[in-house]
């Protein structure tokens, strides 16, 4: 395998600056960046990468490849959820198991943003019908962790109705707004649309920069609280992205010709929510532990796939 891929992504600039976070929050640095500026750079990453899928499906022919793309991505979205509850419930309890169940089945903008960066980087072409699939993937996933405590969880009554979360599930803040700037880059004029370009395109990356410099002190930040779970957590939130991702870089063969694809894919079932599934399960479940789903998701899965589940998964598919 060429392990050049993974020195390459160590060197990658929007990654030193996830590093230079954490470095900043260990060294106990003033170094901050307002929480009205993260708010802003949050809604311009999903913003952007939402109205280039859109245009980009625009002149695109919807067939039966986006629709087995979407149903692939929702069968992920269904089945991980539910194998991750079982693993756990014995060990975290009914509440807590559905919670992190909720959170690893689905997924994460920030880092399919960080994977559409690195793809773009080594020059390899992917279908913008991607974002579409990767926004529809978060509502099951929830559903199915609400589900799951409702069934089996004995003080949790009212864990929440599941009309109120499929509504939450696609209300939600970072997927309203990556689906609708996706609905306004499909049905935008191509012309006026290079009106905005040098906005969505030229400096995306730097803001990239930027907000992952604050996912990394954000994540250093709250790794300590996280330790008193002790190694199963630790190692869980490690082994669960690299066996979700694997599988579905080897599984993803079958249905998905294209290798951008393919990597997306594996990516997205590798990656954990960490903003769309903590705000629901505040509403579905409150005795569930954020101190618990949280970390996993951002402090320990967020980093190691950046870090070294991208160029993994990213060499699987490219000897399979």
């Amino acid at each position: 395998m060429d392990f050049q891929i993974l020195i390459y992504n160590f060197t990658n600039p929007t990654l030193l600056f996830f590093i230079l976070g954490i470095i900043a929050a260990v060294v106990k640095s003033d170094l901050e960046i307002p929480e009205t500026t993260i708010k802003f750079i949050s809604l311009y990453l999903l913003f952007s990468i939402g109205f280039k899928g859109g245009q980009e499906l625009a002149h695109s022919s919807l067939g039966i490849e986006i629709l087995v793309a979407i149903l692939f991505g929702l069968a992920i979205a269904s089945v991980i959820p539910l194998y991750v509850f079982f693993l756990l419930k014995r060990k975290m309890g009914p509440v807590n198991a559905g919670a992190v169940a909720a959170a690893y089945g689905s997924v994460s903008a920030v880092t399919m943003i960080a994977a559409i960066s690195f793809l773009e980087s080594q020059q390899i072409d992917f279908g913008w019908h991607m974002v579409a699939v990767m926004a529809l993937m978060e509502s099951p996933a929830m559903i199915m962790g609400v589900i799951l405590i409702m069934k089996y969880s004995t003080d949790t009554p009212g864990a929440g109705k599941i009309g109120h979360i499929v509504r939450h599930s696609f209300t939600n803040g970072s997927v309203l707004m990556i689906l609708g700037s996706l609905v306004i880059g499909l049905v935008a004029d191509t012309k006026q649309a290079e009106g905005i370009k040098p906005f969505t395109t030229d400096i995306f990356k730097g803001f990239l920069s930027i907000f992952l410099l604050e996912m990394g002190m954000v994540t250093a930040r709250r790794f300590s609280a996280f330790l008193r779970y002790g190694w199963f957590a630790l190692l869980f939130a490690i082994l669960l992205p690299l066996v979700n991702g694997t599988a579905v870089a080897f599984l993803s063969g079958w249905f998905v010709p294209d290798m951008g694809d393919r990597f997306i894919f594996s990516i997205l079932a590798a990656s954990a929510s960490y903003i769309a599934v903590p705000a629901a399960m505040r509403l579905a479940a409150p005795k569930a532990d954020p101190g618990l789903y949280i970390p996993m998701a951002l402090g320990i899965t967020f980093p190691f796939n950046i870090t070294v589940g991208m160029p993994l998964y990213f060499l699987i598919i490219q000897s399979s």
